[in-house]
C-alpha cells in the first residue's frame, strides 16, 4: 500500500500528538496514584510496557518521516526538468489583420531550457515554428515577440501580453 506524502505527513503528526498525550496521561496517572494516601503504588511494569510501545510507534513515525523526506527530494529533482515557466505574447503579424491571433509561447524548465513556439496567422494560412531554448537563449534567430515571451517566462509572469 502506498500513501501520498501529505497523507503520511498528517498520519505522522497525529501519531506523535497521540503518543505525547498518552505518555502524559500515563505519567500523570502514575503520579496521582503515588500521591494518594493508602493506595498501592502503580505498576511500574505496566508503565514500562506502555512507554516501550510508544517508543516503537515513535520509531516507526521517524522512519516514515525519513521516507517522506527522501520522496520529496526525488520529486524535487524530477520537477527541475518539468515545464515551470510559461510566457505568452499575442500580436498582429500583419497590419491588415486584427484580433491578435498570432502568438509566441515560451515553455521553459527551471534552468531556462525548453522551446518557444510561434504561430503566425494570415488570411490564407497559419504557420507554426518551434525553436529550442537553452538557458534563456536560442541558436536560432528569434523575433522580438519570441524574445519577449522568453523574458516573460524567465521572469515568472503568467499573464499574456500584447504587442503592436
Amino acid at each position: 500500500m502506498t500513501l501520498s506524502n501529505s497523507t503520511l505527513s498528517i498520519l505522522a503528526i497525529v501519531a506523535v500528538v497521540l503518543s505525547c498525550a498518552t505518555l502524559a496521561l500515563v505519567v500523570l496517572r502514575g503520579m496521582d496514584r503515588r500521591l494518594r494516601p493508602g493506595s498501592p503504588a502503580s505498576s511500574d511494569a505496566r508503565i514500562e510496557v506502555q512507554v516501550e510501545a510508544h517508543g516503537r510507534v515513535i520509531e516507526r513515525l521517524e522512519n516514515a518521516m525519513r521516507q517522506l523526506a527522501g520522496g520529496e527530494k526525488r520529486l524535487a529533482e524530477l520537477f527541475q526538468g518539468a515545464v515551470q515557466h510559461v510566457g505568452v505574447v499575442r500580436f498582429d503579424a500583419f497590419e491588415d489583420m486584427g484580433g491578435r491571433l498570432s502568438f509566441s509561447a515560451a515553455l521553459l524548465d527551471d534552468h531556462g531550457d525548453g522551446i518557444v513556439i510561434t504561430s503566425i496567422n494570415g488570411r490564407q494560412d497559419t504557420r507554426c515554428y518551434a525553436k529550442t531554448v537553452q538557458r534563456g537563449t536560442s541558436i536560432h534567430n528569434l523575433s522580438d515577440e519570441e524574445e519577449q515571451a522568453i523574458r516573460e517566462a524567465m521572469s515568472g509572469r503568467r499573464a499574456a501580453s500584447a504587442t503592436r
